[in-house]
């Protein structure tokens, strides 16, 4: 079975504000199985429900896991919700929807999270340094937020002209022959 899409800036469908999960079902559990999944092969450290078109609040997280040691410590969290923030940190972010592109953002150095695991289990975690950037960064997704967003306007706006310029060349390569504004290429 092949692996979910995740979906790339400019997809509207990153823009959305995610709905609560008023019950875990096994459409929920396999979402996160799939997240899982794509998050490791990307590789990755975080994945939002929405970077797979889902608009629902549930993210996944594994801080710890590096590709060489291979060993796993996945979190995934049903309705995150963060709070406690203290101290600022400035971290060189990077987003499996946004490619080819990396920029400082500050965000809180220290930050509570917290949520429910899949059964329904309270999940409380003070984390902090590149666990809680991590936790801001994928918890932004679920309010329709990418850390470009974070980044000067300057920065932001010569990342969309960028951006816009590779699908154009992507939609001619294919053979689409038209430019960015082309259907099924959400700009």
């Amino acid at each position: 079975m092949a692996l979910r899409p995740v979906l790339q800036f400019p997809d509207k469908r990153l823009r959305q504000t995610s709905e609560t999960i008023a019950e875990v079902t096994d459409e929920v559990r396999a979402l996160a199985a799939d997240m899982l999944e794509v998050m490791y092969d990307e590789p990755g450290i975080g994945l939002a429900a929405p970077q797979l078109g889902e608009a629902i609040r549930l993210i996944v997280v594994d801080t710890d896991w590096a590709e060489e040691d291979g060993e796993r410590c996945p979190l995934v969290v049903v309705n995150p919700e963060l709070s406690d923030p203290e101290d600022t940190i400035t971290w060189t972010e990077g987003c499996l929807s946004v490619p080819d592109f990396t920029a400082d953002v500050e965000r809180a150095e220290k930050i509570t999270l917290r949520g429910r695991d899949l059964d329904g289990n309270p999940i409380e975690e003070r984390a902090e340094g590149l666990r809680a950037v991590c936790f801001q960064h994928e918890i932004d997704h679920l309010d329709g937020v990418l850390f470009i967003d974070h980044i000067s306007r300057l920065k932001r706006n010569l990342y969309v002209q960028k951006r816009k310029k590779a699908l154009r060349r992507e939609t001619e390569e294919s053979g689409g022959g038209g430019d960015a504004s082309t259907p099924g290429v959400n700009l």
